[in-house]
């Protein structure tokens, strides 16, 4: 039997200030202007690209109450999102990544400046402590573990734990997505963003979630300042997303519920379900 303990029965159902080695002050190599968002951003009130007006929703979705509604439609995304057909929501178009193997094509010098840069150990694929060590956020604080990890993951095309040259170009440009939205929202460029930051980024991505749940979030990552940086942000939305996408599969009704055994909905929380 499964379910958890006591349940009933039935149970219910070392790097430079930038970045990479040797980015200049403004951050990573290619990034846009701060002030663009995302590269083809809609306006201020459009959010994400791909995103519906704040406001929207996916079709069907139930009123502003519901929560999750307001993902981006099945065909769009957060930056870097493929087409519904490409993949995990967020992973790189299909030739830049992820499902399969990237094709063999000419790796972009400066990209493979940063690759050899990250490799510390010469072996051809940078793994997340790699990763790790070359990235910082713009308070001079090292990405997160758990940051590394899920970016690696998410362009890792064989599961090895490791990309290689051409993946990292993908993630290069994930990252520098990501990081154009975030400065977009830094206003006093402390390398963080507040609380009423980050719940404007979401709501401008069309999710209604309450101001406790919010709050709660930006707890989690800073428990003490209530400050947002870059790499949590880029969790949280990943996160986000991905669990908005999941739920959404069983939303049989589209109407903000689901209903779900106790282990889909550990395996959902935990990553090991779609």
């Amino acid at each position: 039997m499964s379910g958890y303990p006591g349940a009933p029965p039935a149970g219910y159902p070392g790097a430079p200030p930038a970045g990479y080695p040797g980015a200049p002050q403004g951050g990573y190599p290619g990034a846009p202007p701060a002030q663009g968002g995302y590269p083809g951003a809609p306006p201020a009130q459009g959010g994400y690209p791909g995103a519906p007006p704040a406001n929207g929703g996916y079709p069907g979705a139930p009123p502003a109450q519901g929560g999750y509604p307001g993902a981006p439609p099945a065909q769009g995304g957060y930056p870097g999102a493929p087409p519904a057909q490409g993949g995990y929501p967020g992973g790189p178009p299909a030739q830049g990544g992820y499902p399969g193997n990237p094709p063999q094509q000419q790796v972009d010098p400066q990209v493979a400046e940063w690759f050899g840069a990250v490799d510390t150990d010469r072996s051809g694929q940078i793994d997340a402590k790699e990763l790790q060590g070359a990235l910082m956020n713009g308070n001079m604080s090292k990405f997160s573990e758990e940051a590394c990890m899920m970016m690696i993951d998410l362009y890792d095309s064989d599961k090895t734990g490791q990309i290689n040259v051409n993946e990292f170009g993908a993630l290069f440009k994930f990252i520098n997505q990501w990081k154009a939205a975030f400065e977009a929202l830094d206003h006093d460029k402390s390398g963080t963003i507040n609380e009423q930051a980050f719940a404007q980024s979401l709501g401008q991505s069309g999710f209604r979630f309450s101001p406790g749940f919010i709050s709660s979030l930006v707890v989690k990552y800073s428990p003490r300042d209530r400050r947002v940086t870059l790499d949590n942000f880029i969790v949280a939305n990943v996160q986000i997303r991905r669990l908005t996408d999941s739920f959404r599969t069983r939303d049989t009704q589209m109407n903000g519920t689901a209903n779900m055994a106790y282990e889909d909905f550990v395996g959902l929380a935990m990553g090991a379900h779609k």
